[in-house]
């Protein structure tokens, strides 16, 4: 997951939620990627969760990235990092499973997550490229977003079936996948035969330098 620390912003799309700022979600349809821009009201210092290089290009932005994730970046973040915004922060939380790189952002409050492409609303990241493992994204999920309070809002990376939001207390009762048994896990994954996914081959190594390569 790569994140933007956007400054001084001025620009407003359609606002999704309130917390003790902005957030507003925004969709780029051909890949079905959710990104988010959370902003602080007073400061105007913002940060942008999961840009899409080719809709949401802004400038004078510093990027930050896992450091797990062999990529390149202004900030490398690991687990307990804290990325501040005026009065607001989001705190690093490491859910590799999808990935290695990949991290859950959670808001201060813990009333929000984003969680990227490892849980999903109603599934999970796939487990079957890019250093996937299935034994470690259902580690990741049971162990940094199911511990999160029950009523804290999941705001996925993706969805495929115009769902924007459930909560933890929702997934670790409902989620088809994740609330099976880690064997039952595994063998689901293993089982997907999931076709290769829109824009791999852009998103890959536009990831391992955070998107820059053409900014």
């Amino acid at each position: 997951m790569c994140v933007w620390c956007v400054y001084n912003v001025c620009v407003v799309y359609n606002v999704m939620c309130v917390y003790n700022g902005v957030c507003i979600c925004l969709f780029e349809a051909e890949s079905s990627t959710y990104s988010y821009l959370l902003a602080d009201a007073g400061s105007g210092e913002a940060v942008l969760i999961d840009p899409v290089l080719e809709t949401q290009r802004v400038f004078g932005l510093k990027s930050a990235i896992s450091v797990h994730s062999g990529a390149s970046a202004d900030i490398m973040l690991s687990e307990g990092d804290t990325i501040k915004f005026g009065q607001q922060s989001l705190t690093v939380r490491e859910t590799p499973g999808h990935t290695d790189g990949c991290v859950t952002f959670v808001t201060g409050d813990q009333t929000m997550a984003f969680t990227g492409d490892a849980l999903l609303i109603r599934g999970c990241g796939r487990t079957d490229f890019q250093q996937g493992c299935s034994k470690k994204l259902y580690e990741s999920v049971h162990q940094q977003i199911f511990t999160l309070p029950g009523h804290c809002l999941i705001y996925p990376a993706h969805d495929y079936k115009g769902q924007t939001v459930s909560s933890v207390d929702e997934e670790k009762k409902f989620n088809p996948r994740l609330t099976k048994s880690l064997q039952e896990f595994v063998k689901i994954m293993d089982n997907l035969n999931l076709p290769k996914p829109a824009k791999i081959d852009i998103a890959v190594p536009a990831n391992l330098v955070c998107g820059l390569h053409e900014v």
